[in-house]
């Protein structure tokens, strides 16, 4: 790591504030018809969260909807002790897939690497399916911003690898 990338990640702030978007049309109907559904990957960010001494300030279940997820980032702005916001899940190729499409515009300045590297990071595990796999990371509003596949393989990735490791430092940035 170079002396710069040290410095920053040492003035960097220690503890975030988190919010959290589950896109699942299907979780969404079961909350709607009074059951609770099942949400292993939520349960697992927000346990990865608060291990790493964040705070979760939300966890909502969305369906894959375009004014659901928007409703949601202008939530998130809305928010002045939020740092960072996860959209989980809605990131594949169906049609029904609009996670990245909706959120993408919010975003002032994207960083591919984060796709990039979650591919690359992915393709050990899953062989050529990676190519399916999509994620993205961006800054607006000086809030960090990362959307990713709901599956909790994935999480536990992106989470261990990219998320937990250079949010603080995104977030330093996003704030100057």
């Amino acid at each position: 790591m170079s002396e710069s990338i040290r410095k920053h990640k040492a003035e960097a702030p220690r503890k975030l504030g988190f919010g959290v978007f589950i896109c699942s049309t299907s979780r969404y109907q079961k909350l709607a018809q009074g059951e609770k559904p099942k949400d292993v990957s939520g349960s697992l960010i927000e346990s990865y969260l608060k291990e790493a001494g964040h705070k979760v300030l939300f966890r909502k279940i969305i369906a894959d909807n375009k004014t659901m997820i928007e409703q949601g980032m202008q939530y998130a702005f809305s928010l002045d002790e939020l740092d960072c916001a996860i959209f989980c899940g809605g990131t594949g190729i169906a049609p029904s897939d609009i996670t990245i499409e909706t959120v993408s515009p919010f975003l002032e300045k994207t960083l591919p690497g984060f796709g990039e590297i979650f591919r690359h990071l992915s393709f050990g595990a899953v062989g050529s399916a990676a190519v399916l796999s999509r994620a993205i990371a961006g800054v607006a509003e000086r809030k960090a911003f990362f959307c990713i596949p709901g599956s909790p393989d994935a999480v536990r990735l992106c989470f261990e690898r990219l998320i937990l490791p250079e949010a603080p430092h995104i977030v330093k940035h996003a704030r100057e």
